[in-house]
């Protein structure tokens, strides 16, 4: 096999693996992911959300998308928070917690601090008999084949996974927020994206 063809055959391996667990999560798109969304839509408060690691940096780009489409998030750090980033969750906000395994050290100790509290808590993992999907109060599962890693090891399936789901929750309340074009537009004044949605063509010319 010439290195041309190898190199082709693992990035069509990776595409296809994390292709069928993208797939696998219609089954969890349920009674109780609708709960989720409506319980986030109703809100008057912020969506927090949290991980650590590289389902910390999939935390991120939710809570980026979110924002961008109208629904009002922060993202806290999941081992600053037990060091004082806790400050960031205000009485009524909803926590929505990331981890692949559910299970991690970090997030055995933030739990309990959320539950105590008193804010609703939502768990993302792919691991639904896990410390972290036992202790939420709803469960956004997220479970997944293998890691598209040949040694099964680097996230690299498990947080595409992540980021789908969160794209497919962001979605759903930009739909119920009846978020349109011109709303987008508030958000995004700058880059080419902010010039094609602000800017007429008279405005363009020289």
């Amino acid at each position: 096999m010439s290195e041309l063809s190898h190199i082709i055959d693992i990035a069509k391996n990776t595409i296809n693996v994390e292709a069928e667990s993208v797939k696998l999560l219609t089954d969890n798109i349920n009674e109780e992911f609708v709960e989720i969304v409506n319980l986030i839509h109703n809100s008057n408060e912020r969506v927090i959300i949290t991980g650590i690691g590289k389902s910390g940096v999939i935390a991120m780009k939710i809570v980026s998308t979110m924002n961008s489409t109208g629904t009002p998030a922060v993202f806290m750090h999941a081992a600053e928070a037990i060091h004082g980033d806790l400050g960031i969750i205000q009485e009524n906000d909803i926590v929505i917690c990331i981890s692949k395994s559910g299970n991690s050290k970090e997030i055995k100790e933030l739990v309990p601090h959320i539950i105590r509290r008193g804010n609703t808590l939502i768990g993302m993992t792919g691991e639904k008999t896990s410390f972290l999907a036992t202790k939420s109060n709803y469960l956004l599962l997220t479970p997944f084949e293998k890691e598209a890693c040949p040694n099964d090891l680097a996230p690299t399936t498990s947080t595409t996974v992540q980021l789908v789901m969160g794209d497919a929750l962001a979605m759903c309340l930009l739909d119920l927020n009846d978020f349109k074009a011109k709303d987008f537009a508030l958000f995004h004044p700058g880059g080419a994206l902010g010039k094609k949605l602000h800017l007429t063509v008279g405005e363009l010319l020289p």
